[in-house]
């Protein structure tokens, strides 16, 4: 591939941003939303479905990927990129998060994390070196530094002894790495709600050098009010001429709040999960389709979108193949969600560019306060 990896802040509204990530597979808009294609798919979307709600980049996951159907068999049959026809870019995680979350009879050393896999028991250890080696083989262009994240709440001193392993992976990370020009490594700042350590974690990364920096160890159970407290902070640690990245997030009102404290990338499983069970995200807040309410409703899900969902189906034939169990229901509604999310995403864009942001975020809220239209 020719080309960098580049970013490049175009306009700046408060503590907000919009820009570009350059990459050789193509431009990232930032403030960006990632959806989550964990397994090489977005569920229940098509690549060039998500490509058309308006998604500059995907994220795949590194634990589920090496598990199954393994990283080795991805590289030999052309990388993710080629494997799950998506020529955009690619984000992988590092492994670590679904490790502490999901594996069985783990074992967490200085070296790295022994586990049995969640789906046959197998034995697997992970390391910063072999999180570098499998995200090589899998060919993504933003690689994240493998770290620990403790689950919260957490004493001070666990979370300080956390943070400053995940600091010395991500050195040993930035070494294995290594050269690899058009490819991009973001290191990950720990310290939970603590602004100490998070400064200090923000100084040891710095330090290192990397591509992009994320704010990591938030949406974790802390709560939006703890999280947007260490927003308020965290990302003036991080150097101004780098991505920064929130891990995780999350919920509509999240993401605005994020994006108003200077984050510029996101990710989360929320609009495709919700997507699957009947839950759509409107301008006026969340609506559960499942209810009878919409059974007789001749109206869209939401007037102002144009996904399919919106353009050519009623709530009442929504309400009817999500109750039904029909395979529509998720396609449709995950469409929807994703759609909602990127013209968010354009939105909240658009009103850093002209300076408008506060009065952006001000109809955002009036909206969800105002609730979903009355039914018929």
């Amino acid at each position: 591939m020719d080309g960098k990896f580049g970013f490049t802040v175009q306009a700046r509204d408060g503590q907000a941003r919009q820009g570009v990530i350059s990459t050789p597979r193509g431009e990232i808009r930032t403030p960006a939303f990632m959806p989550v294609g964990t397994a090489a798919t977005v569920k229940a979307m098509m690549p060039e479905s998500v490509r058309a709600t308006g998604a500059d980049i995907l994220l795949g996951n590194t634990y589920h990927l090496m598990l199954r159907p393994t990283a080795e068999r991805i590289a030999a049959l052309g990388g993710l990129h080629r494997f799950m026809n998506w020529d955009r870019p690619i984000l992988t995680d590092s492994g670590g998060f679904q490790v502490m979350s999901l594996a069985s009879l783990r074992k967490l050393t200085e070296e790295g994390v022994r586990f049995s896999s969640h789906i046959d028991g197998s034995k697997h250890m992970l390391t910063p070196e072999r999180s570098m080696e499998i995200q090589r083989l899998l060919g993504s262009d933003i690689v994240m530094c493998f770290d620990e994240c403790p689950a919260l709440p957490a004493t001070d001193a666990v979370v300080a002894a956390s943070m400053q392993l995940s600091m010395r992976w991500a050195q040993r990370s930035r070494d294995a790495f290594g050269d690899r020009p058009g490819h991009a490594l973001f290191g990950i700042m720990q310290g939970g709600v603590n602004r100490d350590l998070r400064e200090e974690s923000a100084a040891a990364l710095t330090g290192i050098g990397f591509d992009g920096y994320a704010v990591g160890g938030l949406a974790v159970g802390e709560g939006q009010e703890a999280m947007f407290g260490v927003l308020d902070y965290a990302p003036g640690f991080l150097p101004e001429d780098r991505p920064r990245y929130l891990m995780g997030v999350g919920k509509p009102d999240d993401i605005v709040g994020a994006v108003e404290r200077g984050i510029d990338m996101m990710d989360c499983v929320l609009p495709s999960r919700s997507g699957r069970t009947g839950q759509g995200w409107t301008r006026g807040g969340q609506v559960n389709l499942r209810n009878a309410r919409h059974k007789d409703d001749p109206r869209p899900l939401d007037a102002e979108c144009a996904c399919p969902a919106c353009r050519s189906y009623s709530r009442s034939y929504l309400h009817h193949v999500i109750k039904a169990d029909e395979i529509i229901g998720s396609m449709l509604l995950t469409w929807h969600n994703l759609q909602y999310y990127q013209d968010l995403m354009d939105g909240l864009r658009g009103a850093v560019a002209a300076g408008r942001l506060a009065e952006f975020v001000a109809g955002f809220h009036a909206g969800r306060a105002a609730g979903d239209i009355e039914p018929v």
